[in-house]
């Protein structure tokens, strides 16, 4: 008996999807575990993600080779060490109702014929593969995003590599602050959900952190900074998540519309911060936005050890034919939720237990 698996990353690329694949196809082909799991299995690597899927003609080899790659232990080898995806992404929406082709995602999964499908995805593309599952396809889930914003699971992929970059740039950043005796205004990544700002605030140090949950008052944030300078500290970084806003105000947008899943592109927050600063004070400012900074360099231990976790349980869940639920990280263990479950609501951060609302920090910060 053979078991044939495709496995797909999509939407946002991130360190530790690629570590979750190797590991996922060196578990898969352990000849050791054949008696025991009673398969054996064939990988298919499914190119630019949903993408791949809604292009592939499977009858035709030239589109077979440009959509798919069949993996083994030789390919994969060494993907483990390294960030972004070797398999590709897209931020294709399969369910846009402009474009409905999740009917051409079912056909051609059943063309290849797969037995099952490994989504690496966050909110959006995990709420595409539950949607596929109720129309058939077996899929098992994997939560990738730097924003760490999915439910059911303490932790999802890409989070710490990112924290860390985040924490090694401000770092850098410190030492231009300081000598020009600046105010520097950190832009990071986090629509809904200001986990990678205040976790990467309390690894940096950073005095004011602003984040999606709490509309924080830009007089206030003025006047947290003229007292540091009255204490005689030189310099000030402010760290702010894309996705936070001033009381009373929208988000601050990019011009460039929307993503496929209705969303509007964020940025910019940080230079109006920035901008208002300078305005009211004579103090010197300058913005920096880390963007897609925040998403390279290749994967932490912590990372490529979570990425080990992940890809060896959605093999042991596919033996166990736990379709439909997603791998899981709960209180130090790796267990499995049911998509719907993981999808019902973000995983924001809980203001009055983690955040100071009058000085703009963590609460387990003291500066």
């Amino acid at each position: 008996m053979k078991t044939k698996v495709g496995v797909l990353s999509a939407g946002g690329d991130c360190p530790g999807i690629n570590s979750t694949v190797h590991w996922l196809v060196y578990s898969a082909l352990d000849k050791d575990l054949v008696p025991r799991r009673g398969t054996m299995f064939e990988i298919t690597g499914i190119l630019d993600g949903w993408k791949g899927l809604i292009e592939m003609k499977p009858g035709k080899k030239d589109s077979i080779k440009r959509w798919s790659m069949p993996l083994d232990t030789a390919v994969v080898r060494t993907w483990d060490r390294y960030g972004g995806t070797r398999l590709g992404t897209s931020r294709i929406n399969p369910f846009d109702p402009k474009k409905d082709q999740s009917e051409v995602i079912v056909e051609n999964y059943k063309k290849m014929g797969l037995d099952a499908l490994v989504v690496i995805g966050g909110f959006n593309n995990l709420g595409v593969a539950y949607k596929l599952y109720r129309m058939g396809v077996k899929v098992v889930g994997i939560p990738k995003t730097i924003d760490r914003d999915l439910s059911g699971t303490d932790y999802t992929l890409g989070f710490d590599s990112a924290v860390n970059i985040i924490t090694e740039d401000i770092d850098r950043l410190r030492i231009t602050a300081g000598s020009h005796s600046r105010i520097f205004v950190v832009e990071c990544m986090g629509r809904k959900a200001g986990w990678l700002a205040l976790e990467a605030g309390e690894a940096s140090g950073v005095p004011i952190v602003l984040i999606p949950e709490h509309d924080f008052v830009l007089d206030r944030v003025i006047e947290l900074l003229k007292m540091r300078k009255r204490s005689g500290k030189r310099y000030s970084i402010v760290l702010v998540s894309e996705g936070a806003k001033p009381r009373g105000m929208e988000e601050v947008r990019e011009r460039r519309g929307r993503d496929g899943f209705g969303h509007y592109y964020l940025g910019g927050i940080g230079g109006f911060i920035a901008e208002e600063i300078q305005k009211t004070t004579q103090m010197e400012v300058r913005y920096v936005a880390l963007r897609h900074l925040q998403r390279g360099g290749s994967p932490t231990a912590y990372d490529r050890r979570m990425g080990r976790k992940f890809g060896i349980a959605a093999i042991d869940m596919i033996v166990n034919e736990d379709f439909g639920r997603m791998v899981s990280f709960q209180h130090g263990d790796v267990t499995s939720v049911p998509l719907k479950k993981a999808l019902d609501r973000l995983h924001l951060v809980d203001v009055e237990k983690f955040y100071d609302t009058k000085n703009y920090k963590s609460l387990d910060q003291i500066l």
